[in-house]
């Protein structure tokens, strides 16, 4: 397999040391995306779907899952 090229999501506001998401595109363009704690454990998405998730999450869509 091609190695990727993966990208960590800074780390923001969370507890130092915490799990971060890690995303990467492989070279048929599909998105590969893991947690930096569990990195043998990927989901593999389509770009299509991606963008969508993307975009719900800037519209607020997730915004009650983090809410206390």
């Amino acid at each position: 397999m091609t190695q990727l090229d993966w990208q960590r999501a800074p780390a923001g506001d969370g507890e130092p040391g915490a799990a971060r998401l890690e995303v990467a595109v492989d070279p048929d363009g599909r998105i590969h995306l893991r947690e930096s704690d569990a990195p043998q454990t990927v989901v593999i998405t389509t770009p299509a779907k991606w963008i969508a998730f993307v975009k719900g999450v800037k519209a607020g869509e997730f915004d009650d899952f983090t809410e206390g």
